[in-house]
């Protein structure tokens, strides 16, 4: 048994219908199933987070981090917000 832990439930993860600690009989399959979640969630969510798939000890971790204002078309100027 292999499990997808999303590390930070975000806003728009908890309004998904995404379940976090899904449980998947093979590494294989919790891994494709992570990373189709994290290709939806990086371009269909708010753009205010990134989100990464890592395996480790069998499970299927998703970290989820800001996203820089420059990453986000944010010059930095402090004009944007």
């Amino acid at each position: 048994m292999s499990t997808i832990i999303v590390e930070k439930e975000c806003g728009c993860f908890k309004r998904s219908a995404y379940e976090n600690n899904q449980e998947f009989n093979s590494k294989d399959e919790a891994l494709l199933q992570a990373n189709l979640m994290v290709s939806h969630m990086n371009t269909k969510f708010c753009q205010k987070h990134e989100f990464e798939a890592r395996e480790e000890n069998g499970n299927i971790f998703i970290a989820v981090d800001a996203k820089s204002q420059a990453s986000s078309g944010c010059c930095g100027g402090g004009h944007c917000s």
